[in-house]
C-alpha cells in the first residue's frame, strides 16, 4: 500500500466527522493565532522605539546630574543639581568630538490663550536644541541666540499645544500667557509623535533657557544638556571627553562616584530595545501554552479515535495492511490536524494583528519568521503528539482487534 493511499484513508477518516475534527484543531488554531499575534505586538513595539529613539535627533548624547550610585546611595539620574551652564560652556568649548550642546531646562504650567487653556511641559533650551534633535517648524520661525542673551519672553510651541490652544488658526506672532507672563510665539514645531517613554513630545512649549530660568523656575542649574557628537563613530570618544571634563570641573577624585550621567542615544536604544523583547519573548510564551495544549488535545482524541476504531484496524491488518501502514495513517491524521488548524491560525493571527492595530490604536508587525515559526511548531506538535496514539493502534494484536466490540 503506497503512501497516496495511506494519505487518501487518513483524510477520509477525518472527514466523515468534521465537527469533531474541527474542535480537534481548535486548540491548534488559537495558539497559532495567539502567537503570531502577541508577537506582531511585541515586534511592533520593538519598531516603535526604534522610531521614536530616532526622533531624538542624530548622534545625541544626554547629560543628566545625578548618579545611579551617590554617596553610597542610589539616587538615580536628575536627583542632583550637578550640571551649571559653566559646565555647558566647558563642554562646546573643550570637547573636540562635540559639535553642539544644548542645556535643558523643565517646569510645567498651565497655558492661556483668550479663553483658552491648556497644561504642557515647558523646556528652557538655546537655538542648537533644535538641530540636535532634527526638529524643523512647520510654520515661523525659531527663537535666536540674542533671545537667549536677552532672556526675551518668546517661544516655540509643539503642535499639539496650536490644536488645542487655536483651533486650526496660525498662533505665530500670537501671545500666550505663561505664569500670567506673556510670551509670543515666534513658531510651531512639525509634528514628532509619542517618545520612547509614551508621552507626547508635541504637548511642549521650548523657550530661551535663560527665560526660563530667571522667570519661570528661579534655578541656576540645569535639567540636563543635550550634545550632538561630530559623528556616530565619534559618540565614544565624545562620552569619555565629557565624562573627563566634568570629573575634573566638579573636583571630584579618583574614588568619587561620578555627580552627573552621561548616555548616548545607542544606549538608550538598546535598554528600551531589550524590555520590548523581553516583553516579545514573554508574550510568545504564553501564547505558546495553548498550543501545548492544543497537541494534548489532539493526542487525547487519537486515543479515543484508536480506541474506537480498533476493529476497523483489526480488519485492514487481517486483509494486508501492516503495522507501518496503520502507524503512518494515524500519524498523517494528527499531522494533518495540526498543519490545517496551523494554517488557519496564521489567517487568525494576521487578521488578530490587524484588529488590534486598528481599535487599540497600538503599533503591530507581522514577520515572516513569527509565521514560519508558529506554523513549523504546529507541524512538531501534530508529530510528537500523534505518535504515540499511531504506535498504540500499529501494535495492536490483529486477531485481538478483530474481537474488539
Amino acid at each position: 500500500m503506497g503512501i497516496l493511499d495511506v494519505f487518501e484513508i487518513a483524510v477520509n477518516s477525518l472527514t466523515r466527522n468534521k465537527i469533531r475534527s474541527f474542535l480537534t484543531m481548535l486548540g491548534i488554531i488559537i495558539g497559532v493565532g495567539a502567537v503570531i499575534a502577541m508577537m506582531a505586538v511585541g515586534t511592533g513595539a520593538q519598531e516603535n522605539i526604534k522610531s521614536q529613539i530616532a526622533s531624538l535627533g542624530t548622534n545625541v548624547i544626554l547629560v543628566f546630574p545625578g548618579s545611579f550610585n551617590q554617596g553610597g546611595v542610589r539616587s538615580g539620574t536628575g536627583t542632583s543639581a550637578s550640571l551649571s551652564p559653566e559646565d555647558l560652556v566647558a563642554i562646546q568649548t573643550q570637547c573636540p568630538s562635540v559639535a553642539l550642546a544644548s542645556p535643558s531646562v523643565r517646569d510645567g504650567a498651565q497655558i492661556v490663550y483668550q479663553e483658552q487653556n491648556w497644561r504642557a511641559s515647558i523646556i528652557g533650551a538655546t537655538p542648537e536644541y533644535f538641530t540636535i534633535r532634527s526638529w524643523s517648524v512647520s510654520s515661523g520661525q525659531y527663537f535666536t541666540e540674542a533671545d537667549v542673551r536677552g532672556a526675551t519672553k518668546v517661544c516655540v510651541i509643539g503642535q499639539t499645544i496650536a490644536d488645542n490652544l487655536f483651533k486650526g488658526n496660525d498662533p505665530v506672532g500670537q501671545v500666550i500667557r505663561i505664569k500670567k507672563m506673556p510670551f509670543k510665539i515666534t513658531g510651531v514645531l512639525s509634528v514628532k509623535g509619542q517618545s520612547a517613554q509614551g508621552s507626547d513630545q508635541d504637548d511642549i512649549i521650548i523657550a530661551p533657557y535663560t527665560t526660563v530660568q530667571k522667570k519661570m523656575t528661579g534655578q541656576t542649574f540645569l535639567s540636563n544638556i543635550m550634545i550632538s557628537a561630530v559623528s556616530e563613530d565619534a559618540m565614544a570618544d565624545a562620552q569619555a571627553q565629557i565624562t573627563e571634563l566634568l570629573r575634573v570641573r566638579h573636583k571630584l577624585q579618583p574614588w568619587d562616584e561620578n555627580d552627573f550621567t552621561v548616555r548616548s542615544q545607542t544606549e538608550i536604544a538598546t535598554a528600551a530595545q531589550s524590555t520590548s523583547q523581553v516583553l516579545t519573548i514573554l508574550l510568545a510564551s504564553i501564547a505558546s501554552i495553548s498550543l501545548i495544549v492544543g497537541g494534548i488535545g489532539i493526542m487525547n482524541i487519537m486515543l479515543v479515535s484508536v480506541t474506537e476504531r480498533t476493529k476497523e484496524i483489526g480488519i485492514r491488518m487481517a486483509i494486508g495492511a501492516t503495522a507501518k501502514n496503520i502507524m503512518m495513517q494515524f500519524l498523517i491524521e494528527a499531522v494533518v490536524l495540526s498543519l490545517l488548524g496551523g494554517l488557519i491560525g496564521v489567517l487568525l493571527g494576521v487578521l488578530s494583528s490587524n484588529l488590534i492595530s486598528t481599535f487599540a490604536g497600538w503599533t503591530t508587525m507581522v514577520s515572516t519568521t513569527s509565521i514560519f515559526l508558529a506554523f513549523t511548531f504546529s507541524a512538531a506538535i501534530g508529530i510528537f503528539f500523534g505518535l504515540y496514539p499511531a504506535r498504540k493502534a500499529a501494535q495492536l494484536n490483529p486477531i485481538d482487534a478483530l474481537r474488539y466490540e
